[in-house]
């Protein structure tokens, strides 16, 4: 039996409510299990660390689909070695960064910690996260199948934080047959935020459902907008908004409330109840709404959980009029060693089985995003199913046209997110108490404030 945290923690609570596991877990159905028959070359002979029993802690976030093929890669790694043990803590987006943020004031975080490139620079500025550069060096952390592109949206001052678990960019996943119900067609690739509102609204006038589902006043779209123009939110230093015009944010939000007003879209109070759902409880997945947008990886959860004969289409981000490619190409998550690790090598060690084990790979089967390594890609290519082949076809054909990577958010980010954003900006504006130039002039106002003390 093992222990296993599952995360319940809220913002203010100290410690996590805990559970116990007591079988392991099943790998999810297509992927095969930790001791499947088959195994290629790198789980058939065990080795021991050759020193007392370790106990790694790993944690992660993401859907239960990640859950299960994660676990079962856990399976395969203590099954190559012996010696060493690994429980887990895993949870959705928001409760794990409220758990993380707890164990790192206790000085308590686990051995590898799954991360994400938005906030890769805050942790690191914190001293919660250690290089690997000197594992890579040695060679318990192979990279020599990795491109430096795919690394190095893990490196800060040229040292190496994060290990790319997968390349993602976000994408608007369409029901095809929704689509064909409504006598409508898919847009083009470069469409427009007015191409979004008219479709969304024609599928919702001709099916009563939901024209696009997912909150559109998220912090990303933020982001995609001002990318889009070739600017980007915060300046160099993180002490301000990086962009001096607030007009495309005014006609953003003004195109988002009408959505809203007009039932094409869930009211503020619907995605406020939504806060915390998974991927697989996304309204495109129940056939309540005809959109929606995720990471690329996500596909992969999102067809899973429809189950059989649902069709869905995968074109990139909408755009301003006029704008460059919304899209970037994303790490889609890292894994970090904490500078709180009782074990970093072996840390290292898993970090390097997860990259390098084409076994661990065919079980984990690109959930997370494209594989680094380009013989696990190589390998992987003929396995793939629908959902993941159209993952591995949609990011090789928005690389070509994406827009560049922009830096990892600002020391401040959080703190404008939390403090400003919702509270101050989307919330009022969508419940009617001010106006999108009101509210436009609110986070230039205050987040600039925000931003200011949080770089000093």
């Amino acid at each position: 039996m093992r222990s296993r945290l599952s995360v319940l923690a809220m913002l203010l609570v100290v410690a996590a409510l805990v559970l116990s596991a007591c079988a392991p877990a099943v790998a999810p159905a297509g992927a095969p299990a930790a001791s499947d028959a088959g195994a290629t070359v790198d789980t058939t002979a065990a080795e021991s660390t050759g020193g007392e029993p370790i106990e790694l802690r790993v944690a992660w976030w993401g859907s239960q689909n990640r859950h299960d093929r994660t676990i079962a890669v856990i399976q395969q790694f203590e099954e190559l070695h012996p010696d060493v043990k690994i429980t887990y803590e895993f949870s959705s987006w928001d409760d794990y960064w409220t758990l993380l943020t707890t164990e790192a004031a206790g000085g308590n975080l686990p051995d590898v910690m799954q991360q994400d490139y938005a906030r890769l620079e805050e942790w690191v500025s914190r001293g919660l996260l250690s290089p690997m550069d000197e594992y890579a060096a040695d060679g318990t952390l192979n990279l020599a199948d990795v491109s430096e592109s795919a690394l190095s949206g893990g490196r800060l001052d040229g040292k190496l934080y994060g290990v790319n678990l997968g390349t993602n960019s976000m994408v608007v996943v369409i029901d095809a047959d929704k689509l064909a119900e409504a006598g409508l067609e898919a847009p083009a690739l470069d469409w427009t935020f007015a191409d979004l509102e008219a479709l969304a609204t024609a599928l919702h006038e001709k099916l009563g459902i939901w024209g696009f589902s997912g909150g559109l006043s998220n912090e990303q779209l933020w982001k995609n907008l001002f990318l889009s123009q070739g600017e980007w939110v915060y300046n160099e230093d993180g002490t301000a908004l990086g962009y001096e015009n607030d007009q495309s944010l005014i006609d953003y939000m003004t195109m988002v409330k009408r959505m809203q007003d007009a039932g094409v879209t869930m009211t503020r109070e619907q995605e406020i109840a939504e806060t915390g759902s998974s991927v697989e409880q996304n309204k495109i997945v129940t056939g309540e709404a005809a959109m929606t947008y995720i990471w690329s990886n996500q596909i992969v959860a999102v067809a899973t959980a429809a189950g059989e004969g649902r069709n869905f289409i995968l074109v990139p981000m909408p755009r301003p009029e006029g704008g460059a490619s919304a899209n970037y190409l994303k790490p889609s998550q890292f894994f970090s060693i904490t500078s709180q690790a009782k074990h970093p090598k072996e840390a290292a060690m898993f970090i390097d089985f997860f990259t390098n084990s084409v076994d661990a790979n065919k079980v984990l089967m690109a959930e997370r995003g494209v594989p680094v390594s380009s013989v696990v890609r190589d390998a992987l290519g003929p396995l793939l199913d629908v959902p993941q082949k159209q993952m591995f076809d949609y990011i090789g054909e928005v690389e070509p046209t994406v827009s560049k990577l922009p830096p990892p958010d600002v020391a401040g980010h959080a703190n404008l997110i939390t403090n400003v954003y919702w509270p101050v900006v989307w919330d009022p504006f969508l419940f009617g108490q001010q106006s999108a130039e009101e509210a436009a002039s609110a986070l230039r106002e205050q987040g600039n404030a925000v931003l200011a003390e949080s770089a000093q």
